[in-house]
């Protein structure tokens, strides 16, 4: 009786190297000293392996991503395959669709591809696959970590906070005093952090925060029209809302308008993100403009080179974020 095929995590386990280092060997690219190609392909033929007409010699990054329905994810999606172009690298794009990244299964097509580096944007990663990715020993760079536990991976993010402070700044110059806060999901860093930068701007002007202005909402625009209508519907409304999203923004537009009231006159909205919707929109948005195929571009630039044996200097990478005033933000009623 012939002999089982082992499968590739067997045959890292019997020349004591990771998983993608024999999916290197099988597809015939380089980075490899001839002696353990060697042992390895001696492994292979033995297990019956065969080898691959064509031979890949670029670079692979995989581009894990939540969704790909909206303008933010097609800006980061935009910016790695950029890098990638620029880097000669092929871009494998995976959309988790609310689960959690690092799957058995996708884990298993990563290790097989032979993946060299791996971007995680704003996605939770499952905790077994956590540990797997560690154990893959590939390159992992997260884009808008999920959680505290980062430590373990190099991230890119925006200057969230001190845009968030911005835009509420803006606000109180403008004279608001009610200014109504509705987030993305708080388990995400980013969103936490505009979150946290609203209460301190509120606070440097002696404003004590009111919890009843905070709503937590999802970034899309249902959320913006259930979570903004809520802070609508209050009897003393606020005057200013800050979205956690552009997107979002764009839903409390229409809450506003299902009430009758008017943006800016009635109600000051700012965004976040500065996605093309911001000047498709009438009036178009005042928010926060977030570079956000830089940050995608520059999590892809880091993931290939530290596959290339680069060391990072910077694992905790922070890109500016800057405000951008248009035309739905005006003085409140009774300052006009």
């Amino acid at each position: 009786m012939s002999q089982r095929t082992a499968t590739l995590a067997e045959i890292a386990h019997m020349a004591g190297v990771s998983v993608p280092t024999v999916s290197r060997v099988l597809n015939g690219r380089p980075g490899i000293s001839a002696p353990k190609r060697e042992e390895i392909e001696k492994l292979l033929g033995e297990r019956g392996y065969e080898r691959r007409k064509a031979r890949r010699e670029t670079s692979l990054l995989d581009f894990v991503i939540v969704s790909l329905e909206t303008q933010w994810a097609t800006e980061l999606l935009r910016g790695a395959q950029a890098e990638a172009a620029r880097a000669g690298a092929d871009l494998v794009v995976t959309a988790t669709e609310g689960s959690p990244a690092g799957s058995p299964e996708w884990l298993q097509r990563v290790a097989g591809r032979g993946t060299d580096g791996i971007v995680i944007v704003v996605s939770e990663i499952d905790p077994v696959g956590r540990d797997e990715l560690t154990r893959l020993n590939v390159p992992v760079v997260l884009v808008d970590p999920v959680g505290t536990d980062t430590e373990s991976f190099v991230t890119v993010s925006a200057a969230d906070w001190s845009g968030a402070r911005d835009a509420t700044d803006h606000l109180l110059d403008l004279g608001h005093t009610r200014i109504g806060f509705v987030t993305g999901p708080l388990n995400l860093e980013c969103h936490q952090d505009r979150l946290d930068g609203y209460m301190s701007a509120l606070g440097r002007r002696g404003i004590t925060p009111d919890p009843e202005l905070v709503q937590t909402g999802d970034s899309l625009t249902s959320g913006g029209i259930t979570f903004g209508g809520k802070l609508l519907d209050a009897p003393d409304r606020p005057t200013a809302i800050i979205s956690g999203s552009d997107e979002q923004a764009y839903g409390i537009y229409l809450a506003a308008r299902q009430r009758g009231l008017r943006v800016p006159e009635d109600l000051s909205v700012v965004g976040f993100d500065d996605v093309d919707l911001c000047r498709w929109v009438n009036p178009q948005l005042t928010t926060v403009h977030q570079p956000l195929a830089g940050m995608a571009s520059e999590a892809a630039r880091l993931a290939l080179a530290m596959s290339r044996g680069e060391t990072i200097a910077n694992r905790r990478v922070q890109l500016s974020a800057e405000l951008v005033v248009r035309e739905s933000t005006a003085p409140p009623p009774s300052a006009a």
